[in-house]
């Protein structure tokens, strides 16, 4: 209850700065006998960029109580989340013919005036220290890697709002479970072992629905705190009971009817660029214009996956990418971070190889290997692969290395379990904030 009011609220100043930044801009722009004339002209118009900017910011996670203000990821995140919304804005006000406003100046001091007070306010909230407040009492049932790996988890994110107040790892102390929530006040239990008592734990879990008690597994609550699936904690029961193919029908009819308008969309405006980019790759190292690589599409099907070229092709092994790879072109480099090299793929897009939304393609080769390491890892072709997804927007380089394909099927099994065309468009916007903070690789 405390973290929805913490977030409401914060919600709500992000809505009254947006109203003082309209004002302000009047009060900047017109004489003081105009403001309240212009100011009844502009808030019709202006109250769907609030909206707008309201929506960016929730599907940026900038409500996010675990980004603490002045720290780099909020400032990163909050940098991207203002780009984005100035360009939908601006997209708007160039849309609306029938707006009796010329928003480009106003517009302007507009966006200054709420940079400034959303960074009044958003400190305001980190000087009150709500992260650290009204956390709710919590229980684990269980002692070893995934009580301690919850333990750490919860550590990380104290904005979810929990801390670990019970430790339940003996006979006795499970026996004194329904006691033990009471005078510690928890109503949230998490079964992350069952302490080889299995129907004994389930009685006892039974006995405390009479205190409204919310009861997690591990994997569900684990979801919950990180926005990835323990693949080390599921088995082929997890996909059995999670992956309702049958019910996206619908959602994979209005996806590639949203994929196929918008592939075509961006291929006819941006077809008139591709010339200048092939020019620039040329100029700037010797090969092919395009590069094309064998990878893995749904269903474990082969594709041939097109790029423009990024790196140079003297010397190259075709080895996969590292950090700060001395192969990567000058030009190759700023198509990277804009993700512009991409941009052919949606030729693949039109050939219903690949989703925009989506697990990135491998090699198979590099497939082949990983299924050897990492448990269930050719499950994330049940859908296409796409030209960004959930685990690119994380924030985190995954290396085709064991480890970190481990750590990026985490990623692809929660969108496995969670996609809808509102995470397909959350993860479009964030995507797209990417692309014009260059913050890619």
């Amino acid at each position: 209850m405390f973290i929805r009011l913490k977030k409401t609220i914060i919600l709500l100043g992000d809505l009254a700065a947006l109203h003082l930044a309209l004002w302000l801009t009047i009060v900047v722009r017109y004489p003081r006998p105009q403001w309240n004339e212009r100011y009844g002209e502009h808030w019709p118009y202006f109250l769907a960029v609030f909206f707008i900017w309201l929506l960016v910011f929730y599907i940026n996670d900038l409500y996010n109580l675990n980004l603490r203000p002045g720290k780099r990821r909020f400032l990163a995140i909050s940098a991207n989340s203002f780009v984005a919304s100035a360009l939908l804005s601006t997209l708007y006000f160039y849309l609306n013919s029938q707006s009796s406003i010329a928003p480009k100046t106003n517009l302007a001091i507009f966006v200054l005036a709420f940079a400034l007070l959303f960074i009044v306010w958003r400190g305001l909230c980190r000087l009150l220290g709500w992260p650290q407040r009204f956390r709710s009492n919590l229980a684990i049932i269980g002692s070893g890697p995934k009580s301690d790996a919850l333990l750490k988890t919860i550590q990380e994110n104290p904005g979810a709002g929990y801390q670990a107040s019970l430790l339940v790892k003996t006979q006795e102390e499970l026996t004194r479970l329904k006691d033990s929530l009471r005078n510690k006040g928890i109503r949230t239990i998490v079964v992350a072992d069952d302490l080889g008592r299995g129907q004994e734990v389930l009685g006892h879990l039974f006995d405390c629905l009479s205190r409204q008690t919310s009861v997690f597994s591990y994997p569900d609550f684990y979801e919950l705190m990180s926005g990835k699936v323990p693949v080390e904690a599921i088995d082929q029961n997890w996909f059995l009971e999670n992956l309702k193919e049958g019910r996206k029908r619908q959602y994979h009819f209005f996806k590639r009817f949203f994929d196929l308008s918008l592939a075509f969309i961006i291929l006819i405006f941006s077809l008139p660029f591709w010339p200048l980019v092939a020019l620039a790759i040329k100029l700037d190292s010797r090969g092919p214009v395009f590069f094309r690589q064998t990878r893995l599409g749904r269903e474990e099907k082969p594709f041939g996956l097109i790029k423009f070229r990024s790196m140079r092709t003297s010397g190259n092994d075709f080895s996969p990418t590292e950090e700060n790879d001395a192969r990567i072109t000058r030009v190759g480099s700023f198509l990277r971070k804009s993700r512009l090299d991409e941009l052919p793929q949606i030729i693949n897009v039109i050939k219903g190889e690949m989703s925009f939304i989506g697990p990135r393609p491998e090699r198979p080769e590099i497939a082949a290997e990983l299924e050897k390491l990492v448990p269930f890892y050719k499950t994330r072709l049940l859908v296409k692969p796409g030209l960004t997804g959930w685990d690119q927007i994380s924030g985190k380089y995954h290396s085709p290395s064991p480890s970190d394909s481990l750590e990026k099927l985490q990623y692809d099994l929660y969108y496995l379990k969670q996609r809808s065309l509102y995470l397909d468009l959350a993860i479009s916007l964030r995507t797209l904030a990417i692309m014009f903070s260059q913050s890619g690789r």
